[in-house]
Formats: C-alpha cells, sequence, structure tokens
C-alpha cells in the first residue's frame, strides 16, 4: 500500500517540480523513478528497490506479477496514444505548410535510417533492434518542447515550426514504432522479410485500420444521438478505449496499440460533439498515468541496465543522433526555404524526445526481453536519449537562441481575452496597423466570427494551464481582457500578467466600477474608464467601426473625450504617435505627452473634428 501511494505521491511532486522550474516533466520523473529504483539498490542496507514494480516471489515484494505490468503499461501507453492521436488534425496538416510538412517526413525518415544505421554499425546491435530504436526516437512532442521554449521570446518562424513539428510528429512517431515492432513479432523476433511475416503484419495493419476507425465512428454516433448523458461521457469513452484495445488485441496479438491511434486520429477528424470535454479528461487522465508509468518505468530498470550505458559507443551513438542525425533531417527538410541559415541552426539544435519514446520503449523492451536477442538494450539506450537530450536543451536552448539570433526584438503582440463583436473590430484595427493579434475565448460561435473576418483566434479557457503553452502567443506583449464577466477580466489580469503582460496588461471596468470616483479605479483599466462590457457592445453593434481624429494638445484631448462621453455613440480606445506607436489612455492623462501629429483613435460614430 505505501509503494502505490508513494507513486502517485512522488509523480504529483516531480509534475509540481517541473511546472515550477519550468522544465519537461519526464525529467524529474525519470530521475525519481531511477532514484527510488536501481540507484536505490547501491545505498540501501539489504541492495533493495524502494519501489520494486516487478513481484519476486522469493523476497515477497513487489507490486505487479510480470505480465501484469505489461498488461498495466500496455493499456496506460494506450489511452496516452489515443489522446495523442485526438490532436492531430487533417486541417492543421495542410494549414503548416511545406516545411513542417517535409520536416515530419524526411527529417523523420532520417532519423529512422540513420539511428537504424547508427544503432546496428556503432552498438553491434541486429538490425531488428537498431531500427525499432530508430523508431522510437523519431518523435519529439509537445510536452517536452514547451517548457523549454515558453520562456524564450524566439522569433515566429523558430517557434511555428517547432510547435507544429512537436504535435504533427508525436501520433505519427507512435504509429511507425508500433508498425515496426508489429513487423519484429510478425517475423517472431526477426527483421527478415517472410511471408508470414508479411502476412501477420498485414493483419495487424488491416484490424487496426478498420476496428480504429468503426470504433470511432460508433462514439460519434453515440455522442451525436445523444446516446450517452453527460455525466457518463468522460468514462463511457474511457471504457471504450479499453474495450477496443483489448478486442483488438484478441483478433490479432498486440494490434492494440496501433488500434487506439487510429481510433483517436479519427475521432479527431470527425464532427464529434464535446469532444472538448473528452480532450479535457484525457489531458487530465494523461498526467495521473504518466507520472505512474514513468516512476514506474525507470525504477523497473536495473543497474545492469544502467551498466550497458557505461560502454563509450553509447555516448558516441547520442552525439550521432544529436549532433549529426538531428541537423541532417532539419537542413535537407528546410532546403530552398525562407528560413535562414541560423534558424535552421536553432531548430537543429533544439530536438528533445518525449514521453512516447520512453514509454513505448519500456513497454516494448518488457515485451521482447527473451523474445529478441539484444532488446535488453531498447529501454536504457532510449531513456538516454530523453534524458540526454531533455537536459541538454533545456540547459542550453536560450543560450543558443541569444547566440544564434532567433530571438524576437520585441514582444509587441497583443493578447485579447474574448472575441466579442467589439474585441473582433478593434483587433482588426491593430492587425491592420502591423500588429500581432490573437484572440481567444470560450465560446465557438465567437471565436467561428474571429476566424471567418480572418483574425487569429483560438478556443481557450484563461483558468487552463495550458494557454501558456500556446507557442502562436510566444510574442504577446500586451494583454486585453475584455470578456463580459468581470472576475475572468481581473482573473486573467492578475495570473497572466507575467507571462503575457510585459509591456502592459489591461481590463474593462465592471458597471459597479464605473460609479467610483476615476482616482479609485485600477490602472489596469483599458479605454474610457467610463464605459463597461455592456456600453462597448452597444456601440460596437450599432457603430462597428474605429476612426480616428487629430488632437493638438492635452486640454484638446480632454474636451474630444468629454464630448465622445455625452454623445455615448462613441468611445476613445487608444492614442497613435507620430512614430506609428498605439498606447492605451491612461487613468491620468496628464501622463501623455501631447504633440501636434498625435491622433486619437476611437470606436463609434464617426465625429465631426
Amino acid at each position: 500500500m505505501i509503494e502505490l501511494a508513494s507513486i502517485i505521491i512522488l509523480g504529483i511532486i516531480a509534475q509540481w517540480l517541473a511546472w515550477r522550474t519550468r522544465v519537461p516533466a519526464i525529467a524529474p520523473l525519470i530521475l525519481t523513478g531511477l532514484a527510488v529504483g536501481p540507484l536505490a539498490e547501491l545505498w540501501t542496507a539489504d541492495h533493495h528497490k524502494l519501489i520494486a514494480p516487478i513481484y519476486d516471489p522469493v523476497a515477497q515484494e513487489g507490486l505487479f506479477p510480470q505480465q501484469y505490468l505489461f498488461y498495466f503499461v500496455s493499456l496506460a501507453i494506450g489511452i496516452i496514444l489515443f489522446e495523442g492521436g485526438l490532436t492531430l488534425k487533417r486541417r492543421e496538416i495542410r494549414e503548416v505548410g511545406p516545411v513542417i510538412g517535409r520536416l515530419i517526413s524526411l527529417g523523420s525518415l532520417v532519423t529512422f535510417i540513420g539511428a537504424g544505421l547508427g544503432a546496428h554499425f556503432i552498438m553491434g546491435l541486429n538490425w531488428s533492434i537498431s531500427f525499432l530504436f530508430a523508431s522510437l526516437i523519431i518523435v519529439t512532442g509537445p510536452t517536452v518542447i514547451a517548457p523549454i521554449l515558453q520562456n524564450i521570446p524566439l522569433n515566429r518562424n523558430v517557434s511555428t515550426v517547432l510547435k507544429w513539428e512537436g504535435i504533427l510528429i508525436d501520433p505519427i512517431g507512435a504509429l511507425m514504432a508500433v508498425l515496426v515492432y508489429e513487423f519484429i513479432l510478425s517475423g517472431q523476433g526477426g527483421f527478415e522479410f517472410t511471408s508470414h511475416a508479411f502476412m501477420q503484419f498485414t493483419q495487424i495493419l488491416l484490424i487496426g485500420l478498420a476496428l480504429g476507425s468503426l470504433a470511432a465512428l460508433f462514439l460519434q454516433f453515440m455522442l451525436k444521438r445523444e446516446l450517452v448523458p453527460n455525466f457518463l461521457l468522460n468514462v463511457f469513452t474511457l471504457a471504450l478505449v479499453l474495450l477496443v484495445f483489448v478486442f483488438s488485441d484478441s483478433l490479432a496479438h498486440e494490434s492494440g496499440l496501433l488500434t487506439v491511434v487510429v481510433m483517436g486520429m479519427v475521432l479527431g477528424n470527425l464532427d464529434v460533439p464535446r469532444l472538448k470535454e473528452i480532450l479535457s479528461f484525457k489531458e487530465s487522465l494523461s498526467v495521473l498515468l504518466i507520472s505512474i508509468l514513468f516512476i514506474l518505468l525507470a525504477a523497473n530498470i536495473d543497474v545492469k541496465d544502467l551498466q550497458l550505458l557505461l560502454d563509450w559507443r553509447c555516448l558516441l551513438l547520442f552525439f550521432f543522433v544529436v549532433l549529426v542525425l538531428r541537423p541532417l533531417g532539419v537542413f535537407w527538410s528546410t532546403n530552398k526555404t525562407a528560413l535562414h541559415f541560423r534558424e535552421k541552426l536553432f531548430i537543429s539544435w533544439v530536438g528533445p524526445r518525449g514521453i512516447v519514446a520512453a514509454g513505448i520503449a519500456s513497454l516494448f523492451g518488457i515485451r521482447l526481453v527473451g523474445v529478441v536477442p539484444q532488446a535488453e538494450y531498447i529501454t536504457p539506450l532510449v531513456f538516454m536519449i530523453v534524458l540526454g537530450t531533455v537536459l541538454l536543451n533545456a540547459s542550453t536552448a536560450r543560450m543558443m537562441a541569444k547566440l544564434l539570433r532567433v530571438t524576437q526584438a520585441s514582444s509587441g503582440g497583443i493578447l485579447f481575452i474574448g472575441a466579442s463583436k467589439a474585441a473582433r473590430v478593434i483587433a482588426k484595427y491593430l492587425m491592420e496597423k502591423g500588429r500581432h493579434v490573437v484572440l481567444i475565448d470560450t465560446s465557438d460561435s465567437n471565436v467561428a466570427q474571429a476566424c471567418e473576418e480572418k483574425l487569429e483566434a483560438f478556443n481557450a479557457n484563461v483558468y487552463n494551464d495550458t494557454l501558456e503553452e500556446e507557442f502562436d502567443l510566444v510574442d504577446m506583449g500586451y494583454l486585453v481582457a475584455m470578456t463580459s464577466s468581470g472576475d475572468v477580466n481581473e482573473y486573467a489580469v492578475r495570473r497572466l500578467k507575467k507571462v503575457f503582460g510585459e509591456k502592459g496588461t489591461f481590463r474593462l471596468i465592471t458597471s459597479g466600477e464605473m460609479k467610483r470616483d476615476i482616482r479609485n479605479l485600477p490602472d489596469t483599466g483599458i479605454f474610457s474608464y467610463t464605459d463597461d462590457f455592456i456600453n462597448l457592445s452597444e456601440v460596437a453593434r450599432d457603430y462597428p467601426e474605429i476612426h480616428e481624429v487629430n488632437i493638438l494638445s492635452q486640454d484638446h484631448l480632454q474636451s474630444i473625450i468629454r464630448k465622445m462621453n455625452a454623445m455615448t455613440s462613441s468611445i476613445p480606445l487608444f492614442i497613435e504617435f507620430p512614430s506609428g506607436n498605439i498606447e492605451p489612455i491612461p487613468k491620468n492623462m496628464t501622463e501623455l505627452d501631447i504633440g501636434s501629429d498625435c491622433r486619437l483613435v476611437y470606436l463609434g460614430k464617426e465625429m465631426e473634428e
């Protein structure tokens, strides 16, 4: 009981430490697992692990009989891969452009072939284990890229490429690894082409594609017909994933992983009601499973497995993957593109391997040891690549970004919390002035309307921590909270100030605050300090236009604003300076240095100058 509780407690502590230190969670999780597992054997009095994942009937200690650990790991990895498959959208692949498309295809091919040859000729591993290792280290993944880069103000070219590579390559790399694994098992442990192996592999492939697609269509049918109540939605989906996994495995041995990956990919691209709720639940479940899984898997490694890494050839293989294959794949994929040499070099440097690689490697290692010669190398070698690349990139990415000058000169982007009519009108004006503007909202209709108006918008919740991991927001220097909820606006300003409010954080004042003296209003107020969400929405509805008027002095500005307040059909927004810089109107307007070439930007009915 103590061991089971300790795994969950240590896992969540490791996740919390990762959040506080902004490093990928996989690093503290693996280090924690190694500390309570094989490393504990070096200092405990009886040379036993503090947490022993596999039950030892002689010592009468441990958690799982060997097969049951394999079953738990299989099901957990299946759920994680299903959640990863849900995030792969066809439209996103079309939108990201040829650079990222080539990077996840040609780049993956370079890694697969190069790492397979490297493992064979450097380490002396047989072909089957060499190419299984190669397939496992293809993936990077958003969970390892995000914490490394979210505090580095990279330019948009670099951040976009790294973001989409991590998102798209995760399920693709997992699918590749599963296919290689299935082919090895179909050949009864070898990598040779035989008619039997080909038939077995084809059977697994067909069952995975067919059953995964049918399961996704079935779930879509159930949800569209509202045959699943809301309180059972998440657990019903979880039960269906487990059922499909087990049923697929009974039809064709080891086909379950492929089936759930396909199920997730198909479901993510269908019109499924309440899909966001399923994704949110799966993300929470994945955090718990990953926390448990990686402490178990790292603790399951034995000292003799770690001793395999003392071979100097392991270090040579690591540097071959990091310093040869990654740059080769990146430069080949980005040849004759708009990326500069320095940008390509930085992308080549940042390629940490992630959770999918480590998890599937452990699963396959457990399954193949004793079946395929040299399978004991799979888990320690992949863990070496994962931990080594994560620690290397986490410690050097900021320095390399500055050295290669791929950071932004200025964080001038503007993040709008809320995509109402008024927010869209203001955002469009700022975008036309050359600002990078992003809107987020929890309303699908508001987001869809913003996208129709050619604005950059997405569905997100300010209460969700993953908002900080969005790489589209790396250049946000201003935050403007203008939802209909005063509580949401105040929370957004308070929580996101350090992340997105480098140059200014603002919110709409509430109807209650409008009754106060202006001296008692918060300094974070935006626009006129005399208009709340309702006033702004009414003006945007009746007069959805932005105008500019010349101002000559402080007194002239104040007289124009008094006139607007009396009209109630126009709302002052910003001051545009001769340099082209646009700034919000402060609470104390005497702080402004108004010259003859300044202009007042306002929303609503056009005024006569």
